[in-house]
């Protein structure tokens, strides 16, 4: 079995430096975008929808919630036609990469480590593309042997 790359990938991001994160389009995520991310936030970056889905770096939030405008345009992948900019429906949040996991921290690996039970990432069927993460789970996490 082949493994998808990822359609925007830690390397991309390297890369970039910053990037806006776009085309969120579940209400529970987009909640998360709008409300709770706050700027300076740090942020999981997690390969989902490839063969080996887990965390492979971390970012930082560097611009609140705001209008997704990839939904108003038609030519977008993204776009919603029951939106628009008078009554924006989806919102992004800009990210900046901090560092990069020397190797990935699969799903299987978290399911695996103490404390991460409640996670939302490692429940089942819970595969939202955000999801908060407690600082005691953030604690755990970032310091993980995968972190260089």
């Amino acid at each position: 079995m082949k493994s998808e790359p990822a359609a925007y990938s830690i390397n991309d991001l390297l890369r970039d430096k910053t990037t806006c994160w776009d085309g969120v389009r579940n209400y529970q995520a987009r909640n998360f975008m709008r409300d709770q991310m706050r700027l300076g936030d740090g942020v999981l970056f997690y390969h989902s929808n490839i063969l080996i889905p887990g965390i492979v770096g971390e970012a930082k939030v560097t611009r609140e919630g705001y209008p997704d405008y990839t939904a108003w345009d038609p030519e977008d992948r993204h776009y919603d036609p029951k939106t628009a900019p008078d009554r924006p429906t989806w919102f992004m949040v800009d990210i900046e990469f901090v560092r990069e996991c020397r190797s990935v921290i699969t799903l299987t690996q978290l399911k695996e480590i103490p404390g991460l039970e409640k996670m939302e990432v490692v429940k089942r069927g819970s595969r939202l593309s955000v999801s908060p993460v407690t600082a005691e789970e953030w604690k755990i996490l970032i310091h993980l042997p995968q972190w260089g």
